[in-house]
């Protein structure tokens, strides 16, 4: 968490021939969020409802709590992948940079490595978690570091 946060704080400075358009896409940006908060208390309260509701029907029988995380989660996933990948799309029509792109697409497969890891029991999932966090952090040092070896000194603050 401490190298995601390190890397997230270095900004360069925008031009001002490109902020609008950036303006435009964080617009659109928040918009998704907004929606996808209220989605997500939807998904949860829905799943809380479907829960409890298996747990009354079934009084009798002790409930297990082995594939609890399975019941949010799985779903959360999925349609976090899907908004990564619909933000990756509306991202190309704002720049077309190879790093920046590579960059969104590192994300979306670090979501999907995550997504897989809930799958799985045991150290696999442990380890694909690890590798998850492992290769964002890795696109984010790599994209740092390509934007410092091809912009000018004066553009980072």
């Amino acid at each position: 968490m401490y190298q995601f946060q390190k890397q997230g704080r270095r900004k360069p400075i925008q031009q001002n021939n490109i902020k609008g358009t950036i303006e435009k896409f964080i617009i659109r940006k928040k918009i998704i969020a907004v929606i996808l908060v209220t989605l997500f208390f939807v998904m949860a309260a829905v799943t809380l409802f479907n829960w409890r509701r298996g747990i009354l029907l079934s009084s009798n029988e002790l409930t297990s709590f082995e594939g609890i995380n399975n019941l949010f989660f799985d779903e959360f996933f999925i349609v976090l992948i899907l908004i990564d990948v619909v933000l990756l799309l509306i991202s190309f029509f704002y720049t077309d940079k190879f790093h920046k792109i590579i960059r969104n697409s590192g994300f979306v497969v670090s979501t999907i490595l995550i997504r897989m890891s809930f799958g799985v029991t045991g150290l696999i999932g442990t380890i694909l978690i690890v590798v998850a966090v492992l290769f964002g952090l890795a696109i984010i040092m790599i994209h740092h570091k390509y934007e410092e070896t091809t912009l000018p000194n004066d553009v980072y603050s």
